[in-house]
């Protein structure tokens, strides 16, 4: 049985607004758990990746490109088997990428593993994890109401900060004890808990799609998506700006490798009081007014590393900056006012794919940078291109706000 793709589905909870409200529902508790679970484990490998490889040959184009690599491979899921998300049991589907994931995690821990071997790793992991995510955004619309999304993802966002904050601390102080390989053991223990949680709470659902999915089916509904200007600016704004921030972030261990967990961690605490104050504090209305300063403030404090600046107000400057990502909330929010329940997943999955991948072809920009320019300059360049890029796009996320569906069936009347 498929859903009526105009209809708005049947929220499955009361209206919440809450995160304590939100952690009350099971399966929002199931899916929160299980992305907190594979949050850690990808913070804890991909300090133990870009230490081994920064330690093996001192460059920082592929110290940038194996901490953010496995991002390169989630554009060959949004453009082959996404509409997996919409078009399998999602909950079944969940559950069997995650195993995947979790044993190609594991599989970095194997001692002597070649370079080559583990970025080989790399792409296999993004590849899977592109197609979870858009399984579980999915899974998240259908499992709360409307109104919830926004906090709901807000606090996954948190999280996600909040984790990745203890994770650089935690993987800097394993690293002086165990090394690289210890860590990435203790990255396949974090990661563990993840499918058994998503089993045990997350109730299965019907098939979304009522064609089989595959290579046609994801084509077509990524055609309708991006032939569109509305969906087209809001995705060209959740991805650049983004991507060439990470970019920058992606420097800050050449930059200086004997501070570089401090400036990781304070930009992730940027990231979760921003996602907090946005998330949790704004209303609808006020996010979306507040979405262009936002991006803004996500590269600006990037320009002062130019100067190379003392290691406190470096760590300042990233975190003001990491809480300019809070941006990408008030233009999920439109994005999913556009997209209709039976492309949900994939529509999802496809920003979630862009915007990391993105985020791995920042690191390779701005590694390629600090390959001739100093690791500081580097990033002050592309943080540069950041803001030029968000300038630029304004009037067309300005105009996509007026816009309909045109041609993907709307969410919810008046989206």
């Amino acid at each position: 049985m498929t859903s009526d793709p105009s209809a708005p589905p049947a929220p499955s909870a009361p209206a919440t607004t809450g995160y304590l409200d939100l952690l009350r529902n099971r399966e929002f508790a199931g899916l929160y758990a299980s992305f907190t679970s594979t949050v850690a484990a990808s913070t804890l490998s991909g300090l133990a990746l870009g230490t081994l490889v920064d330690h093996r040959t001192r460059s920082p184009f592929l110290t940038a490109v194996s901490m953010y690599g496995a991002t390169f491979a989630t554009v060959l899921g949004a453009l082959t088997l996404m509409s997996v998300a919409d078009g399998g049991r999602p909950r079944r589907t969940l559950v069997a990428l995650q195993c995947v994931a979790l044993a190609g995690a594991a599989a970095q821990a194997v001692p002597g593993l070649p370079l080559a071997a583990r970025f080989g790793l790399l792409l296999v992991l993004g590849f899977f994890q592109s197609l979870g995510t858009g399984t579980r955004m999915g899974l998240l619309a259908e499992a709360l109401p409307a109104s919830a999304y926004a906090p709901a993802r807000s606090l996954m966002n948190i999280t996600s900060g909040g984790t990745a904050v203890l994770g650089y601390a935690l993987g800097a102080l394993l690293l002086r004890h165990l090394g690289p390989q210890g860590l990435f053991l203790a990255a396949a223990v974090l990661g563990g808990p993840g499918p058994l949680v998503l089993a045990a709470t997350v109730r299965e659902r019907p098939v979304r799609l009522d064609r089989r999915p595959g290579l046609r089916q994801t084509w077509t509904a990524n055609t309708a998506l991006l032939s569109r200007p509305g969906p087209r600016a809001l995705l060209l704004n959740l991805w650049v700006p983004n991507g060439l921030v990470v970019g920058c972030e992606a420097l800050l261990l050449p930059y200086d490798p004997g501070h570089a967990g401090v400036l990781l961690a304070a930009g992730s605490a940027g990231m979760l009081l921003g996602d907090l104050a946005v998330g949790r504090l704004l209303t609808a209305d006020r996010r979306r007014r507040c979405a262009f300063p936002l991006r803004l403030l996500l590269a600006a404090p990037y320009l002062l590393f130019a100067a190379h600046p003392p290691v406190p107000a470096a760590a300042a400057a990233v975190f003001a900056a990491g809480t300019g990502f809070s941006a990408t909330l008030p233009l999920q929010e439109r994005l999913l006012d556009l997209t209709g329940a039976p492309v949900r997943g994939q529509v999802q999955g496809v920003e979630s794919a862009g915007r990391m991948a993105w985020q791995g072809l920042g690191a390779a920009i701005a590694g390629g940078l600090a390959q001739h320019l100093a690791p500081g300059t580097a990033i002050a360049a592309v943080a540069a291109a950041s803001v030029a890029v968000t300038v630029a796009s304004r009037p067309f996320v300005v105009r996509a706000r007026a816009l309909g569906a045109e041609g993907l069936p709307a969410r919810r009347a008046g989206g």
